[in-house]
């Protein structure tokens, strides 16, 4: 979503604004701008469209000021346009937003009746119009900003800058992450520690509610209450060469081919001398698992459902974030409800977090980024160890997510009595054999490519698959979706007689990913009802599967043989690659496709 980034320095403000708003393009914008305060006047440039065009203006007419806020904007209300940018300025204050300001059209019919009217489409505008309002009746920048975020409904982080305070910059968060960084005579703010990470590796992380007045000298927190607080400050190890491409054309690219080293950094971590770390749950204890996230993360409970149920016994629920809070379903004893996030902030996620919270025995979150919400409200927060990943299609995250949700089931399965000593040593073997398979698995690229070239003819493509496959089948359409803008659905292969196959014809490929399991059988039984009403079939399978079902498919794909149990994590691979190269041979942005952003921070 939205990117924010604020600096109180000792140097030019917009040149290291606008870095830093380059580290938050994987968020997903459409616009970006920034505003600056020099010898105590406000001003502001704007430009639609990539960070290079604000560059260009930048060029052109510069921005001087030693003290700056930046934006990335996403469009949520209005459309984009340099009208609608960040940063929004009504006079002697100017404001960067994330979130939605909800009551936004009864304070804009608040602002008309004192006679002031607004000029853009958008919801945040109300906010400086209103902080204008305040500092008009003479109110000081502190109270006026105060006054202002009083009346605001709704999820946001706010930065406000003043006309004549060049050491003054005031942050807000309700429902969007924000963090303040630490510099030596300087302070920084921003959505997360990837932007700041150029300029301090020392960050410290706004709670719910929090207010924060931040000058060079450090940083004032006052909490929901109005009481000053005092919040950690945290050492960060981001390595700021992770966020390059690192000689690849895309972050995608880079981040595909990154998983053999990521997956055996996961597995590392949670394997100590053959043994799988004590990850902090009594899983004897527990009589009901919920699983709750969002997109790709839900893809990867839904796998993790078949292990902790097939392995453990254990009785799991899988919902959609962003149904889960409003359903209220009920928590009974004994139940652990586990979320997955690769951000750590995704506000669906986050706020059924907070529902469970209380209720549910333990709230567990496997989580990217250690720092981020969902693991700081986490009763126990497992890390995935992936590196940053910048590319909006979840790629390495989603693979690490399966490996460590794998652990996990694992351990769930040997602590109750249903797997051996001997078991769970043969389950390690085979996932850490996995870095080794995602390795080999990447030489189907070539293949990969010359398929995708004609899958990027189709309008319409269906994947299918069975058992552990079918989340599979889920997260393949979904990656050549979000980044060809090809339609593109997933079935359960047992599902394609009850409805979709009366979309089969041949003009649209049907993609099968079946490695040679106990379903395997049936799964080519399906297949062939495809292929005998004229449908390109492409399969996905090993050896094995390709020698007893390749005749007639349209086209295969070789994948090496994997343990049927943890095929899934191995199969990702085609999904990425098939959807990665058929975006190219589109023409997309693969890195920032239309209309997406990285991290969800709004409803």
């Amino acid at each position: 979503m939205c990117g924010i980034v604020g600096v109180l320095g000792s140097h030019e403000a917009a040149p290291i604004l606008v870095e830093a708003l380059k580290r938050l393009e994987y968020r997903g914008y459409d616009s970006a701008g920034i505003a600056t305060v020099n010898d105590g006047a406000l001003g502001r440039r704007r430009a639609l469209g990539k960070l290079v065009n604000l560059s260009d203006l930048l060029v052109h007419d510069p921005l001087p000021g030693k003290s700056g806020i930046g934006h990335t904007r996403w469009a949520t209300h209005g459309e984009p346009s340099v009208k609608n940018a960040h940063p929004h300025q009504s006079g002697p204050v100017a404001v960067v937003h994330n979130g939605i300001i909800e009551n936004f059209r009864s304070l804009r019919e608040d602002l008309a009746r004192h006679g002031i009217s607004h000029e853009t489409d958008t919801d945040t505008e109300v906010v400086s119009l209103l902080a204008k309002h305040y500092l008009d009746q003479g109110l000081a920048p502190r109270d006026a900003a105060e006054k202002t975020l009083a009346r605001l409904e709704g999820a946001f982080a706010l930065v406000f800058l003043f006309d004549g305070e060049e050491d003054l910059l005031i942050a807000a968060r309700k429902g969007s992450p924000l963090a303040i960084g630490h510099g030596d005579g300087e302070m920084f703010v921003g959505s997360d520690a990837i932007a700041l990470a150029p300029m301090t590796d020392r960050i410290t992380y706004l709670e719910e509610g929090d207010r924060a007045v931040v000058t060079r000298a450090g940083v004032e927190i006052r909490d929901a209450s109005g009481a000053v607080v005092q919040r950690d400050m945290r050492t960060i190890q981001i390595d700021a060469t992770r966020v390059d491409k690192a000689g690849f054309k895309h972050f995608m690219a880079k981040e595909i081919a990154e998983q053999p080293s990521v997956l055996a950094d996961t597995l590392n971590h949670y394997i100590k001398d053959g043994q799988i770390t004590d990850l902090g749950i009594d899983f004897n204890q527990v009589a009901r698992l919920s699983m709750v996230a969002c997109g790709t993360a839900s893809y990867a409970t839904l796998v993790a459902k078949y292990w902790f149920e097939q392995l453990a016994g254990l009785p799991v629920d899988i919902d959609v974030a962003s149904e889960f809070r409003y359903r209220e379903p009920p928590i009974p004893a004994g139940t652990v409800a586990l979320f997955v996030s690769q951000s750590g902030e995704t506000a669906d996620t986050l706020a059924a977090l907070r529902y469970c919270t209380g209720k549910a025995d333990k709230i567990v979150s496997v989580i990217n980024v250690p720092e981020s919400s969902i693991a700081r409200e986490s009763d126990v927060a497992l890390p995935i160890i992936a590196g940053a990943e910048i590319g909006v299609a979840s790629t390495k995250a989603f693979t690490c997510q399966l490996v460590t949700l794998a652990l996990l089931a694992l351990t769930a399965a040997h602590q109750r009595g249903k797997i051996s000593d001997a078991e769970l040593a043969s389950h390690l073997t085979d996932l850490r054999g996995m870095p080794g398979l995602v390795n080999q698995a990447l030489a189907i690229e070539e293949d990969s490519k010359r398929i995708a070239a004609k899958l990027a003819e189709a309008r319409d493509i269906l994947f299918l698959g069975r058992g552990r496959m079918f989340p599979l089948a889920l997260e393949g359409a979904l990656k050549l979706k979000e980044i060809s803008y090809i339609h593109a659905e997933a079935y359960a292969s047992g599902e394609l007689k009850h409805g979709p196959i009366a979309l089969v014809d041949k003009t649209v490929p049907v993609i099968v990913m079946a490695p040679h399991d106990e379903l395997f059988d049936k799964s080519v039984s399906n297949m062939q009802e495809v292929m005998a009403r004229g449908g390109k079939v492409l399969l996905i399978t090993d050896a094995r599967g390709i020698a007893e079902a390749g005749d007639g498919a349209w086209r295969t794909l070789h994948m090496p043989e994997v343990a049927p149990l943890f095929a899934p994590i191995l199969y990702a691979i085609p999904a990425q690659l098939l959807a990665y190269h058929t975006a190219l041979a589109k023409g997309t942005d693969v890195d920032q496709p239309r209309n997406l952003a990285k991290s969800v921070t709004v409803e």
